[in-house]
C-alpha cells in the first residue's frame, strides 16, 4: 500500500465497466468526504451531444475531423443544483437530462475514442483535480488521469444485473426501451471502451476491485470509506 501525505487531501479514481454504479459510489463517497466531485463520463457524453448537434455523429458515421476541429467551441462546466447535485453545462446551458439518453449513449464511445477529444477533456480533468480533494470516476481515470492516486478503484458487476439498473434507471426517466436494447448497448460500449487504440478501459496494477453485483449503494459506500480511511493512515 502506497504512503500517502496525511496533510494532503486524497485523490480518488473510480473506473470500471458501463452502469457498475461508478457515479452513485463516487457522489456519496464525495458527500461524505466533503470533496469535489467529477463525473468525466459526463464530459464525453457532453462533447457527444455537442457532435450530435451539429451532425457530427449518428449510428453509422462519425466525422472525426470535424468534431476535432470544433473542440474549441465546446465549453464544459459543472454547477451545483438546488439539491447540491452537479449538473453539466455545455456552452453555459444545463444539459444534464439530455447527456443520460440512450441516443447519446449509442454515440459517446465513438466520440470518446478519437485521441484529440480525450486529450481535451483530460487537460480539464487534471486541472479539476490539481490540488486533491477529488473524487473522480470514468474509464482511464486510474491509467490517465490520475495515475499518482493515492486511492484507485476498478468497479465491476454481473452484466446482466448491469443492464437490469440501467434499464430501470431509463424506464423511471419515462425511456421507451427495452431490456435487449440496454443490454446490446451496454456490450457494445464495454467491447468499444476495452479495444479503443486511445486510453482504453484497463484495470491497472495498483488498483483495488469491488464487485457490487450483490452490494447495495449503501453497502459499497461503507466498504469503500473504511478503504479510504485505511488508506489515510499509512
Amino acid at each position: 500500500m502506497k504512503r500517502v501525505n496525511r496533510d494532503k487531501e486524497l485523490t480518488i479514481a473510480i473506473d470500471g465497466w458501463s452502469s457498475c454504479g461508478k457515479s452513485t459510489l463516487a457522489k456519496a463517497l464525495a458527500k461524505e468526504l466533503n470533496y469535489v466531485y467529477v463525473d468525466s463520463g459526463a464530459m464525453y457524453r457532453g462533447a457527444a451531444l455537442h457532435a450530435m448537434r451539429n451532425n457530427l455523429v449518428s449510428r453509422n458515421h462519425v466525422d472525426v475531423n470535424r468534431i476535432i476541429a470544433s473542440l474549441s467551441n465546446i465549453k464544459i462546466s459543472f454547477t451545483n443544483n438546488a439539491k447540491g447535485k452537479a449538473e453539466l453545462y455545455l456552452n453555459g446551458k444545463n444539459v444534464e437530462k439530455e447527456i443520460r439518453t440512450m441516443e447519446v449513449s449509442n454515440s459517446v464511445s465513438s466520440v470518446a475514442k478519437i485521441k484529440e477529444v480525450r486529450l481535451f477533456l483530460v487537460k480539464q480533468q487534471r486541472i479539476m483535480g490539481v490540488n486533491g480533494g477529488v473524487v473522480m470516476d470514468g474509464r482511464d481515470i486510474g491509467s490517465i488521469v490520475f495515475p499518482l492516486a493515492e486511492v484507485k478503484l476498478f468497479m465491476t458487476a454481473d452484466p446482466d444485473v448491469r443492464a437490469q439498473r440501467r434499464f430501470d434507471e431509463l424506464k423511471a426517466k419515462g425511456d421507451k426501451i427495452t431490456f435487449d436494447e440496454v443490454k446490446e448497448n451496454l456490450i457494445l460500449r464495454d467491447e468499444m471502451d476495452s479495444t479503443r487504440e486511445e486510453s482504453p478501459l484497463t484495470q491497472v496494477d495498483d488498483a483495488i476491485v469491488l464487485d457490487n453485483t450483490n452490494l447495495t449503494p449503501k453497502q459499497q459506500l461503507v466498504k469503500t470509506l473504511a478503504l479510504v480511511n485505511k488508506i489515510k493512515k499509512v
